[in-house]
């Protein structure tokens, strides 16, 4: 039977439904007859309660349960039918004309874009590059030289300098009155590594344990604390005690406490520098990814449908409170956020998918076999056992899933970098590894 399907707004579609009532009173009197040899009654043994009994207790559940499969069968077999690519779930109501013996249904919903891509070969690309320097790898040895570093106690007659951890009480008065957060006793940070306001290290750099202070401090316009942003408070500091670091040698005994196992500073040096190239590479990677998307979806023109935006909103509601989950947040997923606060994003990841999926089958990027190997392959030698982490990935489906679409994300990078105006740019490490 051929079906008409009505076109609404774009891609808002709307068929209608029929389900002989026959069927369906049918189907409610086969699904209670089961019901009712396992229906528990008081004064009824069981497999012994009257059919008028649980016809009156769950008729009206049942006949919903019926219609609703009964419907989603008839739609299915609809949309396949007229060949259609339905995007998301179809919202049914019923109609009050129908023909004898009828219900009727109007089902309206949203099918898949088509998706038209321009020529690529008009967009343009900025390919990022970085290389990994000595003068990162010497920042990377500080960094961890830091890590491990030691105090100890100045004598009485030292001042405050940069690089010393202080320990301070201090308490702030705004007009006059205390502010919430502005009290603290036995507070400990570091001097010159931008812990606390430039104005507050100032007036702490030179201070002697013992000492006490009064100075002014201005808060700026943009401070996170908001009910201090853009006022000035008076604070009392009082110096409790002063420690210098010790920074460990950068020698065998080093490298050795690093895991570094054939003990010199040639091989950490060495180390870092591969495990730096890795981290490059990812957000190279990363960066040349964004911006081939970003051009592929300037050459689309598609309406996206309203159903998968809110399907990806209300998943990143679901993301959002998980995250809160696991940071310790009570009763993290009834947190009241609006899925409207992610419709813009959620847009633009729908767009995106829609976009890179034509692209893929319209030009066979598809993942091959020796692709995903080769990507868990890369991924494992980042672990003291790869053989282990590749056999991990093959036997979970799931994951098997997470690297394919990592290749195919790469497969359509390339395949867009290839088509492009491409402007290559060498970043400075620090740059690149400033980026978020």
């Amino acid at each position: 039977m051929a079906v008409t399907v009505e076109t609404l707004e774009k891609l808002e579609r709307r068929i209608t439904l029929t389900l002989a009532a026959a069927d369906i009173n049918t189907e409610v009197e086969s699904r209670l007859k089961k019901l009712a040899r396992t229906v528990k009654a008081d004064g009824f043994r069981p497999g012994k309660v009257p059919m008028s009994f649980v016809a009156q207790r769950y008729g009206a559940q049942v006949q919903y349960e019926v219609v609703n499969d009964k419907l989603g069968e008839a739609f299915t077999v609809a949309a396949n039918e007229a060949k259609l690519r339905v995007a998301g779930m179809p919202s049914i109501a019923q109609k009050d004309a129908a023909g004898e013996g009828e219900l009727a249904f109007d089902a309206t919903f949203e099918v898949y874009p088509e998706v038209k891509i321009g020529d690529l070969a008009e967009a343009e690309v900025e390919r990022v590059a970085a290389e990994v320097t000595e003068e990162a790898i010497d920042k990377t040895v500080e960094i961890l030289r830091k890590q491990r570093r030691s105090f100890a106690q100045r004598g009485a007659a030292d001042v405050a300098a940069d690089g010393d951890r202080v320990t301070i009480d201090f308490e702030g008065k705004i007009d006059g009155e205390p502010f919430a957060g502005g009290k603290a006793d036995g507070f400990q940070f570091l001097l010159g590594e931008g812990q606390m306001l430039e104005a507050f290290e100032k007036a702490v750099r030179g201070m002697k344990a013992g000492e006490s202070k009064t100075f002014p401090l201005a808060f700026p316009a943009d401070y996170h604390g908001k009910d201090v942003a853009g006022k000035e408070a008076d604070f009392l500091v009082t110096v409790k005690k002063i420690e210098a670091q010790h920074l460990p040698e950068v020698n065998e005994a080093f490298a050795k406490a690093l895991g570094i196992k054939e003990g010199t500073v040639e091989a950490l040096r060495a180390d870092i520098k591969k495990n730096l190239e890795r981290e490059v590479k990812f957000r190279v990677l990363a960066k040349n990814k964004g911006a081939a998307m970003d051009a592929l979806v300037s050459k689309a023109e598609l309406d996206v449908p309203k159903a998968l935006i809110a399907g990806e909103a209300e998943r990143m509601v679901a993301n959002a409170r998980e995250d809160l989950k696991k940071r310790g947040i009570k009763d993290a997923d009834k947190a009241p956020i609006p899925a409207e606060l992610f419709n813009e994003q959620a847009e633009k990841r729908v767009r995106l998918g829609l976009v890179v999926a034509e692209l893929v089958r319209s030009n066979n990027l598809q993942a091959k076999p020796e692709q995903l190997q080769a990507h868990i392959e890369e991924i494992s030698q980042s672990y003291e056992k790869p053989a282990e982490v590749v056999r991990w990935y093959l036997s979970d489906r799931e994951r098997m899933a997470e690297v394919e679409a990592v290749v195919i994300e790469n497969n359509v990078t390339e395949f867009i970098l290839g088509k492009a105006k491409v402007t290559d740019k060498q970043l400075p490490f620090d740059e690149l590894m400033a980026t978020a």
